[in-house]
């Protein structure tokens, strides 16, 4: 008689492994590719880039900035998601027919994280803070993306199932949630206020601009408190702040926001920081 011997089969637990590494927060190669499907659905569905060779320009001069700055100030290559980041983020959000404010503001973002630093950490999002500079002083010459999905709901699911996704495994979706959440409820707010339509007031946050914002900006490690009360309180205030500014009309009243608060949440931070030293070193 003969006896069959079965072979377990572990194909599945393999395949469930690697999808597990994958979505894992050690992948600093997750967000990338999270904006790049950003902007590759919204260039597909409705053209949102002013040209790829400008968005390619923001990106090249985020690249050689980070290596060139991080090799003169810490002595070292650094790893390019970051740069590559705030690259794309610059030539999705900045809106201009000429080439030279996606070079400038790629410049200063990254500038920014090597020159404006506190206790050796930098406080602003790297690109919140050169499009908050260049839209502040240059307003004249550029632009901000301001399309939205529209009624053409998929590209905005896709991105937003997936990126909810990524933000999750990240361990940061509870600042997404929570400033999405807090710009709705300010939403009907600003309805009640203004007496417009809440339509009108929710219709910004389904664009790729938000997307960028939500996911990118408001969740950068670097930038953010420590705790998750912390950070969702931070976020909780980025979205007051959008709505005072939106009352008195302000365009990009995001990015003003976030250039406001965060860092002002990070210095608050340091200074409970250093207090509490001080303390362990009087009583010690």
């Amino acid at each position: 008689m003969s006896h069959q011997v079965r072979i377990p089969d572990t194909a599945q637990p393999v395949k469930f492994e690697a999808w597990k590494r994958f979505f894992s927060p050690a992948n600093r190669y997750l967000s990338p590719l999270l904006i790049t499907l950003v902007l590759l659905v919204g260039q597909l569905s409705y053209g949102i880039l002013e040209s790829y060779t400008r968005t390619l320009l923001a990106i090249g001069v985020s690249l050689v900035a980070e290596l060139i700055l991080a090799r003169i100030f810490f002595g070292h290559w650094p790893n390019l998601a970051s740069a590559y980041i705030t690259g794309i983020s610059v030539g999705i959000l900045v809106r201009s027919p000429a080439f030279w404010p996606y070079a400038l503001c790629a410049l200063i973002s990254i500038t920014s994280k090597y020159v404006l630093r506190v206790h050796g950490r930098h406080i602003w999002n790297p690109s919140n803070f050169g499009i908050s500079v260049l839209f502040f002083l240059a307003s004249g010459a550029v632009a901000g993306l301001s399309i939205q999905w529209g009624n053409f709901v998929w590209p905005m699911i896709v991105i937003w199932v997936l990126g909810s996704v990524i933000i999750w495994r990240l361990r940061r979706f509870h600042i997404s949630a929570t400033y999405v959440v807090s710009f709705l409820a300010f939403a009907f707010l600003r309805s009640w206020i203004t007496g417009d339509p809440w339509q009108s007031e929710i219709s910004p946050i389904t664009g790729p601009m938000y997307q960028l914002f939500i996911f990118f900006m408001i969740t950068d490690p670097k930038t953010t408190v420590r705790s998750k009360t912390g950070q969702c309180l931070v976020v909780f205030a980025v979205a007051a702040v959008e709505m005072l500014l939106r009352l008195h009309q302000v365009v990009y009243a995001p990015f003003y926001a976030l250039f406001l608060v965060g860092p002002a949440a990070m210095l608050l931070e340091m200074w409970k920081d250093s207090r509490r030293a001080r303390l362990l070193v009087a009583h010690a």
